[in-house]
């Protein structure tokens, strides 16, 4: 299909959306009829049944996306008539065309169109699920050397901050980090949180935030008072976690954060070349 006709079957597929008073987009039935081939109602409402069949076998109630109208038509010599018709929201389109003879080229555009905005619409949930993650992992490594600060400016030193980290992990998980890293097969020259899942990121984040404030709240000037309080919290938030059903050992590993972020990067230099890829 050459790429005027799709730029043009797009074009009139989208110029036709109307929307409610509140706002909710909607295509009528008999302009969706004739931009997808069908030059006789009778034949369209077939379609449309099967896709009223479609969308309650996917557990969404038809009422919600099949809504019955009148539309009014202009007769011979000025004489109007009220004909049926129906307001369609944009899965109702998209099953429309799912159920539609895939021989037709509108309904073949259609069928495609459909699954490239859901291609698309995957893509763009992964990335901000990707972008999420990698801004929980940048929060928790400002955040621990804030810590690693707090230790410094209360104690004079902070060479015992790794091992005040690994407390912290092992009261997370109720295991030490080396044990999860041998879990989670994490090479030993990088850190565990790399390779940790964003509710993990956050939950240790929120662990070394409260323990922060503690120290700077309650002036404490020993190493070994900061890494009990760190422990401590890190229990109070597996605890919670538990509570939820979340056991942080059983968690499966995420992909490794910097690949994560070198294909952002990647992904952003390409879509800069090339605004249309789905890639």
């Amino acid at each position: 299909m050459k790429t005027e006709l799709i730029q043009s079957l797009t074009e009139t597929f989208e110029g036709h959306a109307q929307q409610t008073e509140t706002g909710v987009e909607y295509w009528l039935a008999r302009d969706l009829q004739y931009l997808l081939g069908y030059t006789e109602w009778r034949n369209f409402t077939q379609v449309i049944t099967k896709a009223r069949i479609a969308c309650e076998i996917s557990g969404h109630s038809p009422g919600d996306h099949f809504v019955d109208v009148n539309k009014t038509i202009a007769m011979p010599k000025g004489a109007e008539k009220d004909v049926p018709d129906l307001m369609l929201t944009r899965y109702a389109c998209y099953l429309i065309a799912q159920n539609g003879d895939s021989k037709k080229q509108p309904i073949a555009f259609a069928q495609t169109y459909f699954a490239v905005q859901t291609r698309k619409a995957e893509l763009i949930e992964q990335r901000l699920l990707e972008t999420e993650r990698l801004s929980a992992r940048k929060k928790l490594t400002t955040t621990e050397k804030e810590l690693s600060e707090v230790i410094y400016e209360q104690t004079g030193g902070n060479q015992n901050f790794g091992v005040i980290r690994s407390k912290g992990d092992q009261a997370l998980f109720g295991k030490t980090t080396q044990a999860m890293k041998a879990h989670w097969q994490v090479p030993d020259n990088r850190p565990l949180a790399d390779f940790a899942p964003t509710i993990i990121l956050k939950a240790k984040d929120f662990a070394t935030e409260i323990t922060i404030f503690n120290a700077r709240q309650h002036q404490m000037q020993n190493e070994g008072a900061i890494s009990s309080e760190h422990t401590t919290n890190n229990q109070a938030v597996r605890g919670t976690l538990l509570e939820r059903g979340i056991r942080p050992e059983a968690l499966p590993a995420s992909e490794d954060v910097k690949k994560v972020e070198r294909r952002i990067a990647s992904a952003d230099k390409k879509s800069l070349k090339n605004p249309d890829s789905l890639d």
